[in-house]
């Protein structure tokens, strides 16, 4: 799977729905209620992907939009809608990625693709100590308004080299606003969620992907 394509496996998803804190709350303890309290979400995001700097060339960037939902555990669908249309839809067992350009569907079992990866994790851990497992947490210095968690892979085998999420308090609850993800051939993908729903009713066709008619289908 190309490594653009991997690192938008590593961008993770969404949002609130818990008590307030105290002003002072840090990211870990954000994060360790958007883990019990978020089971479902829905949001527009813009994602910006830059290619690290090679032969003297300057980083390339490139800009994706679209929306996506969730519901843990396990389930997530991302609609790209531009520059060019791509959908990703883990529905619990198997990971399906729909390349519209190239007329190309391809699927795979869920746990092999995503296993180990934050997606993964944030999607299906049932809290923070499950997290712990997997990845070392820290919380990080506030910076542009954001309370920031970093997120280590445990083992040495990942793609991903770090992942940062940003959180802020409302005053409905804690927001995850921001998911910054470096991979470990250096490129960097940072995701951020708008017009953010907690915890909508979705249907469960959201997360049942169809294959269109005439389109191939591979099965690595």
């Amino acid at each position: 799977m190309p490594v653009l394509r991997r690192g938008l496996l590593a961008v993770l998803f969404t949002l609130l729905c818990s008590p307030l804190l105290g002003a002072h709350a840090q990211g870990l303890e954000l994060l360790s209620l958007f883990m019990k309290q978020v089971r479902s979400g829905q949001a527009a995001f813009t994602q910006v992907v830059t290619s690290p700097s090679r032969a003297g060339q300057p980083p390339r960037q490139k800009t994706s939009s679209g929306a996506l939902a969730f519901h843990r555990p396990g389930q997530f669908r991302f609609v790209y809608k531009k520059p060019f249309a791509q959908t990703l839809v883990a529905d619990g067992q198997n990971f399906w990625l729909h390349d519209v350009e190239l007329n190309q569907i391809t699927v795979r079992k869920q746990n092999q693709v995503l296993g180990g990866t934050p997606m993964a994790l944030l999607t299906s851990a049932a809290d923070l100590k499950a997290l712990e497992a997997d990845f070392q947490l820290r919380s990080e210095p506030v910076r542009d308004g954001l309370e920031w968690v970093r997120a280590t892979p445990k083992a040495q085998d990942v793609q991903i080299q770090s992942l940062l999420a940003g959180l802020r308090q409302t005053d409905k609850g804690v927001e995850l606003v921001v998911i910054d993800v470096q991979d470990s051939l250096g490129q960097r993908s940072v995701l951020t969620l708008s017009g953010l729903e907690i915890n909508p009713t979705l249907s469960a066709d959201t997360f049942v992907f169809r294959v269109p008619a005439g389109v191939e289908v591979l099965r690595p």
